[in-house]
Formats: C-alpha cells, sequence, structure tokens
C-alpha cells in the first residue's frame, strides 16, 4: 500500500490529468489569470504571490504519499486550464478525497469538469478499489457545494469552524462523500451527462 497513489495519469476525450510538476509554474498561472480565479477568497487557486508554495506543499504531500496532484489538460488546445487532486489519502482505510480543483473561467461549464470527475472517481473507485470517496469545500463555495451535489455526492455534515483562514476568520468546511455501493449509479449518471452535453453540442 505505500504505493497506492503512483504513476497516475488519466485519459479522457477532452482532458488528461497528468502529475503537476514544478515546470508547469507559468502555464497554471496562465490558466488562473482567466477569470482571476485567486480572487474568490473561499478558494485555493494560486496568484504570483503564492504559487512557489502551492506547488512545494501538493509536491511535498505527494512525496509522503498523502495526495497526487495533476495539471489538467485541455486536449483540444494542448494547455494546461486547471488542476485537481487526490488528497487526504489513508490507503489503509482505502478512502481519499478529491480537491484543490478549480478551472479556467472560459473552461468551465464546458463539459471537461464531469469528465475529470468521471476518470477520477472511477480510477478511486475501480482501480484503487476506495470504499468512500470525499469532497470538501468552503461553506460560502455555493458553486462547488452545487456542482458536487450535482455528481451524485452526499452531505455528510458540516465541520464548524475548521479551520483558521490567513486572516483569522474561521472556515465552516461541508463534507460530501460517495461511497463504493453508490459508484454504480453515480457513474451511470455522469456517464449519461456527458453524452447528453455531447448530444447537444452536435446539434
Amino acid at each position: 500500500m505505500i504505493n497506492w497513489l503512483d504513476n497516475i495519469t488519466l485519459e479522457g476525450n477532452k482532458a488528461t490529468l497528468a502529475p503537476l510538476d514544478g515546470t508547469h509554474k507559468n502555464e497554471l498561472l496562465a490558466a488562473a489569470e482567466d477569470g482571476k480565479l485567486w480572487e474568490l477568497w473561499y478558494t485555493s487557486v494560486p496568484s504570483t504571490a503564492n504559487i512557489d508554495n502551492y506547488i512545494e506543499f501538493a509536491l511535498k504531500t505527494k512525496e509522503q504519499g498523502t495526495s497526487y496532484p495533476f495539471v489538467i489538460i485541455d486536449k483540444a488546445q494542448g494547455k494546461i486550464i486547471g488542476s485537481t487532486r487526490y488528497c487526504n489519502a489513508t490507503p489503509e482505510h482505502r478512502r481519499l478525497e478529491i480537491g484543490y480543483t478549480w478551472y479556467a473561467k472560459s473552461r468551465q461549464r464546458t463539459g471537461i469538469n464531469t469528465e475529470c470527475k468521471l476518470l477520477l472517481l472511477s480510477y478511486a473507485f475501480e482501480a484503487l478499489q476506495c470504499i468512500a470517496v470525499e469532497f470538501r469545500t468552503n461553506w460560502f463555495n455555493l458553486q462547488s457545494r452545487n456542482a458536487i451535489a450535482s455528481l451524485g455526492a452526499k452531505q455528510d455534515g458540516i465541520l464548524r469552524n475548521h479551520k483558521i483562514n490567513p486572516d483569522g476568520t474561521f472556515r465552516d468546511t461541508v463534507v460530501f462523500s460517495i461511497t463504493q455501493e453508490e459508484w454504480p449509479s453515480v457513474k451511470k449518471s455522469l456517464l449519461y451527462k456527458l453524452e447528453k452535453y455531447n448530444l447537444n453540442k452536435r446539434m
């Protein structure tokens, strides 16, 4: 189980999820610039002020075996449009979280997020044999909460005063999850959404 998260690249029709490394710094900043995503105070999108710490933390937790960060590559454009990662992994309990997800504004609501979640969840449940996959988001991030619920994840609860923000305010964290038993139905729903999106795009 030591190498539970190792050598992972996930390939879809629209996007490739490739391992993040230090050479992606400028491309990540360019993607975040599309919509100035770091201005949303309740997200963890990198900016010029924190990109080095962002990458350093991602690679440190990867080395520790608790996370696996990806860059998201738009296959049509051949460029990085965002990032996501497996995190808070506990292989002994076959659980992990999908988090730190963000996309350039111009690539939001294009079907790419649905495909990426299908890729990540398929690998987690079918290759890693996870018994549950978590999602966590800030209470104030209504867009993220709605997006997670639309995947088919169920809300487990709210962690009150879960973290202290850099400015000293407290963060309430909303926790969702999908269980191993729920995965077949969730997968069916995600495949249906992708097919519906592709059909509408062709019309």
